[in-house]
């Protein structure tokens, strides 16, 4: 794989928003002002790529449901197999005798992403539901 050219730009900012910058970056553990910058940039990419629907994206549902809730777990299932989305994985945890936590992670139209996950979200006996936008993008 041919290495990416970097080039080099600059940025000019008030000092004390610069101050609260590289706070955040030692905060968050970064090595760089640019590796932070490329993941903000990255990060609004995906964002507007989930917001216009725009290629393939992927998506991580986590929820917490009751499985002592009457069908609950037919209706997840049920949900699943008709999505019109690629479910690449699911993951199912005990968390005590009435919560379970579960992880599906979804690749397809952001759209449809967002429909089944409404519908879960909806279900009676879902007591917590979230998703996480991501997806692949060129370095």
């Amino acid at each position: 794989m041919e290495q990416d050219k970097f080039i080099r730009f600059s940025v000019s900012l008030p000092e004390p928003l610069l101050k609260a910058l590289d706070g955040e970056i030692v905060y968050q553990g970064y090595v760089s002002r640019s590796e932070f910058i490329r993941d903000l940039i990255r990060e609004q990419i995906l964002e507007r790529r989930w917001e216009e629907n725009e290629g393939e994206v992927v998506g991580v549902l986590t929820m917490i449901y009751d499985h002592h809730e009457h069908e609950l777990t037919q209706q997840l299932l049920a949900i699943q197999h008709d999505a019109s989305v690629h479910i690449l994985c699911s993951t199912h945890v005990h968390l005590d005798h009435h919560n379970c936590l579960e992880t599906i992670i979804l690749q397809g139209d952001a759209a449809d992403i967002r429909a089944i996950t409404t519908k879960i979200a909806g279900l009676e006996g879902v007591k917590f539901a979230k998703l996480v936008k991501t997806g692949a993008l060129a370095h």
